[in-house]
């Protein structure tokens, strides 16, 4: 014996709703932490990891609130757009926040990205050096 229609549309009415409820608290603790932690590596955590859960429980409960089946390829294309686009941008942040000194050091158990800047330093400054302060004319 089948369920009804209408009691397979309850079941799915109440897992999006589920969704959506955890997507809107995944994205409200993003917002949280960006108001809250102290500074801008906590920040970018906050950022970017429950945004990503929360943005795929919103698109899988729209999904399911629109009942077809060719809306799931577009949602999950959105989906992987964001897993791949928001490390990218943390990364990038992260890194231009290292290198203007926008971070409490105090704060990082491990300092992996300080040999990379002092040597990129180092070379510049040889670099400069090499060329006498000044460059050939572009």
């Amino acid at each position: 014996m089948s369920p009804e229609p209408n009691a397979v549309d309850a079941v799915i009415d109440a897992v999006s709703a589920v969704f959506m409820v955890l997507g809107a608290l995944m994205s409200l603790a993003a917002a949280i932490g960006l108001l809250r932690f102290p500074d801008l590596m906590s920040r970018m955590h906050a950022a970017t990891k429950p945004q990503v859960l929360g943005l795929f429980l919103l698109l899988a409960a729209v999904g399911l609130q629109l009942r077809t089946w060719w809306v799931w390829p577009v949602l999950a294309v959105a989906w992987i757009f964001q897993l791949l686009t928001v490390p990218v941008s943390a990364h990038m942040v992260g890194r231009a926040g290292y290198r203007t000194k926008h971070l409490h050091k105090e704060l990082l158990s491990t300092d992996e990205l300080e040999a990379v800047v002092v040597k990129a330093a180092k070379a510049a400054r040889e670099e400069e050096e090499d060329d006498g302060g000044k460059h050939p004319p572009s």
